[in-house]
């Protein structure tokens, strides 16, 4: 079972976080850090008492915007360490999703904490320690993608998404109502949704065919429109995609 630690400068915050860890069957233990210096103290005493002493920690949920040392700092000394535990981050700020993920965190949540949702970053953390047998979970479903917005995941029809672009280990799913950052790399995508009319214009898009308005030439280089937004197409997705779309019913 997973021995964590939560970290807030906000105590009523601190105390809602450890009580619902404390509550998943999968924690043992749950304890609190009021900021990221007695955090740090308490992560060095459980690397001092090893992977199963009594002060070990597993896991740190750990808030971002914290006086003095803040949770970025915090994560970045502990990549530094031989044997870190677990990060996951808590926060109300969507801003450092990026920068947390780069720091190999485990998961983003965003305040306010739903008991489901804080569920699904502990189940995260679990498999990585190897501490449960895996949780049956329902299989995905195929025409939704799980999207995070203030805190509150929604689902976005597959269907809707025009096209993706690709930001590092991230994709940015572009619909008609606005854009969603989702942790996913665009190759990935590209294997899924292949069969769902979607095709690959360039290292940094993937467009859906249903909404390609127009395919333009224009002194050797071709692009497609998009609603409104006009997308380059690279020479060596060009005569797939005219190929595409000529067979388009």
């Amino acid at each position: 079972m997973l021995r964590a630690l939560a970290v807030d400068d906000e105590r009523p915050t601190l105390e809602e976080l450890v009580y619902l860890l404390n509550a998943d069957p999968r924690i043992g233990t749950a304890e609190g850090a009021s900021d990221a210096t007695e955090a740090l103290r308490r992560i060095n005493r459980a690397l001092e008492s090893g992977p199963g002493g009594p002060d070990a920690i597993d896991v740190v949920f750990l808030d971002i915007q914290m006086p003095g040392l803040d949770g970025l700092d915090l994560a970045r000394l502990l990549t530094g360490f031989a044997r870190p535990p677990l990060v996951v981050f808590v926060t109300a700020h969507e801003d450092f999703a990026v920068q947390a993920f780069d720091l190999k965190a485990v998961d983003y949540v965003l305040k306010p904490v739903r008991r489901e949702r804080l569920a699904e970053a502990v189940r995260r953390a679990a498999e990585l320690r190897g501490a449960t047998p895996r949780i049956p979970v329902h299989e995905p479903d195929p025409d939704h993608i799980p999207v995070e917005l203030g805190g509150v995941t929604r689902f976005v029809a597959v269907d809707d998404i025009t096209h993706v672009e690709a930001q590092g280990d991230y994709a940015r799913l572009h619909t008609d109502k606005g854009s969603h950052l989702v942790r996913i790399p665009l190759s990935t995508l590209e294997e899924r949704w292949r069969a769902r009319g979607f095709v690959r214009i360039h290292r940094r898009h993937l467009v859906a065919l249903r909404h390609i308005g127009e395919l333009r030439l224009d002194a050797g280089t071709v692009s497609v429109l998009v609603g409104a937004e006009e997308l380059q197409v690279s020479r060596r997705h060009a005569r797939e995609l005219r190929d595409l779309l000529m067979r388009r019913p």
